[in-house]
C-alpha cells in the first residue's frame, strides 16, 4: 500500500514537472521552480521541452506499473522507472542543484524500498 502511494505520488510529480518544462517553462511559476530568469527561460525553451518529454516518459512508466499492479506484473517496471529516477536525481543533485536530491532521489529511494519489500 505504501509502495502504491509513493509510486503514484512520484508519477504525479513527474507529470507536473513535464508540464512545467514543456508548457509553462517561461511562466513565473516555472521560473520560480527552476530558479531561472526570463532571458534564460526563453533561450532554453527547446532544451526544457526535451527534458519535459523525458519526465513524461518516467511518469508514463510509473502509471503503467500502477495499472499492471505494483505488487504483481507492474513490480519490475516500477522498480526500473524508480531506479531511473533515482540515478537521475543523484546525478542532478551532484551537478545541478542539491534540491534535486530531496525532490527526486530520496522519494525514489523510499519508493524502491517500499515496492521491493511489498510495503
Amino acid at each position: 500500500m505504501i509502495g502504491i502511494i509513493l509510486v503514484a505520488l512520484i508519477a504525479a510529480l513527474h507529470a507536473y514537472i513535464m508540464v512545467l518544462e514543456m508548457v509553462l517553462w517561461e511562466t513565473p511559476r516555472a521560473r520560480r521552480a527552476f530558479g531561472t530568469t526570463p532571458e534564460f527561460a526563453k533561450a532554453s525553451k527547446v532544451l526544457a521541452a526535451n527534458q519535459g518529454l523525458y519526465n513524461g516518459f518516467l511518469a508514463a512508466g510509473l502509471i503503467w506499473a500502477l495499472i499492471a499492479g505494483v505488487s504483481d506484473g507492474g513490480r519490475a517496471p516500477a522498480l526500473f522507472f524508480l531506479a531511473c529516477i533515482l540515478v537521475a536525481g543523484l546525478y542532478g543533485a551532484a551537478t545541478a542543484s542539491r534540491r534535486i536530491l530531496f525532490i527526486q532521489a530520496i522519494p525514489a529511494a523510499l519508493a524502491i524500498t517500499a515496492v521491493w519489500f511489498g510495503l
